[in-house]
């Protein structure tokens, strides 16, 4: 028996693509370090997707430049990122360069900061295929307009000699994808891809990043502050506050079964088809903590309906759940079984509904 369960555990470990292990960034400041990510842990495996959601300031994009080795060199990063068992921290420019692009890469917030105005869209495609391969230009052309194919571009053989300027936001951001999965990388990172684009073409971008994770068979980690993005996106996701993981689960089981008070509110806030419109959102009252000199006890308690003199002393670890794949750093997460965002949060409510 314990031979078939070792022999299991070492099948899911030789399936994992992506492995982060106490992961931690701190900054340099005049008022003290600044803690911007506090100990992140996750295992991506091939193919799946994994969903990193939390306000703006949580250490979700930081995380991910670390992994990425794009954060400057004033950031001190400690901790264990591995791909494919190689470790990705501490390489030099040289070294990153051959793996980022090639077997990693990462889709940003705005395509316009990704490409290169100056130069047509099929030129920055042809280059990021030439970079890591060794074929001629007019492959390298002909690659560029299969890709610009792939995730929808009209017209590609004429858009291929576009300008970013000449293209809307939701057809540069395909453009972005294009080159992101231009060298069928193992892991594709997409940091908030969505998010200056309406409703609409939100949908587009995200149905050719699905395509592209077909077409590839990548991982991916897709980071948002919209967990409506995520729905049906991840089959995981991992809920980051001040700088930590505070929650985990498969995207399912957070939707309906959520353990932490933060989560709760997140989802509180997001509004839904299903309920009456006379229906009030759910706001989290107060700011996320500054990262400097966080003081003792759980950063979220300033925020908390729920809190106790334990919340205002102790930080909670992540507690593993019964359920298998969930955790929550909450010290009582027990009492948030089958809990809801208005019952938690009822005086925040009560307010809303007498103004």
């Amino acid at each position: 028996m314990t031979i078939e369960m070792d022999a299991t555990r070492q099948d899911l470990d030789s399936d994992v693509i992506l492995d982060v292990d106490n992961l931690t960034v701190d900054f340099s400041s005049d008022d003290g370090p600044v803690r911007a990510v506090r100990g992140v842990s996750y295992r991506l495996r091939r193919g799946e997707s994994l969903g990193i959601v939390g306000e703006s300031g949580s250490g979700k994009s930081v995380t991910s430049m670390a992994i990425m080795g794009l954060l400057p060199r004033t950031a001190t990063v400690n901790g264990a990122a591995r791909l494919n068992g190689q470790s990705l921290l501490g390489l030099n420019d040289a070294e990153i360069s051959k793996i980022r692009g090639n077997k990693i890469a990462m889709i940003f917030q705005d395509p316009l900061t990704s490409l290169n105005p100056v130069y047509t869209v099929g030129k920055q495609l042809a280059e990021a295929v030439l970079v890591h391969n060794k074929i001629g230009k007019a492959r390298a052309r002909e690659q560029a307009i299969e890709l610009l194919d792939l995730v929808g571009i009209p017209n590609p053989k004429q858009r291929v000699d576009s300008y970013p300027h000449e293209m809307s936001g939701g057809m540069r951001q395909r453009v972005v994808i294009a080159i992101a999965m231009a060298n069928q990388p193992d892991v594709i990172i997409a940091d908030e891809p969505t998010t200056a684009l309406d409703v609409t073409v939100q949908a587009q971008v995200m149905e050719a990043l699905e395509s592209a994770r077909k077409e590839t068979g990548a991982a991916m980690v897709l980071i948002t502050h919209d967990l409506g993005v995520i729905a049906g996106h991840v089959e995981r996701v991992l809920v980051m506050y001040a700088g930590k993981p505070v929650e985990t689960a498969p995207v399912d089981d957070l939707f309906y079964s959520p353990r932490m008070p933060y989560t709760l509110g997140l989802l509180g806030s997001l509004p839904r088809m299903d309920e009456a419109r006379s229906h009030r959102l759910t706001p989290i009252k107060g700011t996320p903590p500054s990262m400097v000199n966080l003081p003792p006890g759980c950063p979220f308690e300033p925020r908390c309906p729920i809190s106790q003199d334990i919340c205002r002393e102790t930080e909670p670890e992540l507690f593993q759940l019964e359920i298998p794949g969930r955790s929550s750093a909450c010290h009582f997460h027990e009492q948030l079984v089958d809990a809801e965002a208005g019952d938690v949060y009822k005086t925040d409510t009560a307010e809303a509904e007498e103004a």
